[in-house]
């Protein structure tokens, strides 16, 4: 009797819990499916890498990352970054040295290393990929802001 009553509760639970899994998920920028489908993985495009830096769009933009960092390790031990961006080994290396906003603290007092504030790179730092815009972005800089106010007469 027991068993009885407690499939006849358990049931209906089931069938909803099968139901939600089956629900569509909202479209957007992914392919939408269910829980319960195996959709196939997005393709992994290349980073792209230049010598040329990529130029800023905004002032205090973090300056992109315009080489490859696949399997760079930063972790709290360890900053793969800093072997050729560190006051210490920029001039051998010739890159860029982490900027001097990254030697303060948050009271900005100056430290002697960086900041564990401004530790982890990819924080604030992207890599660039060789890929279509799933957007388009209508985003203008100051320059093109200024360029048409001049032209509309503003």
């Amino acid at each position: 009797m027991r068993l009885i009553l407690l499939a006849t509760l358990l049931l209906p639970l089931a069938l909803f819990a099968q139901q939600a899994l089956d629900a569509p998920a909202p479209e957007g920028i992914r392919a939408s499916g269910t829980l319960s489908q195996e959709l196939e993985a997005p393709p992994i495009f290349s980073q792209r890498s230049s010598a040329r830096r990529p130029t800023r769009n905004w002032p205090q933009q973090p300056p992109l990352i315009p080489h490859v960092i696949r399997g760079y390790q930063i972790d709290k031990n360890f900053n793969q970054c800093l072997t050729c961006h560190s006051r210490s080994a920029a001039e051998i290396s010739g890159a860029l040295m982490v900027s001097i906003t990254h030697f303060s603290d948050r009271n900005g007092q100056p430290l002697a290393a960086v900041s564990p504030r401004r530790y982890f790179c990819l924080a604030c730092h992207v890599p660039q990929y060789d890929t279509e815009p799933v957007r388009i972005s209508t985003f203008m800089n100051i320059d093109q802001v200024l360029q048409q106010a001049i032209e509309q007469g503003d």
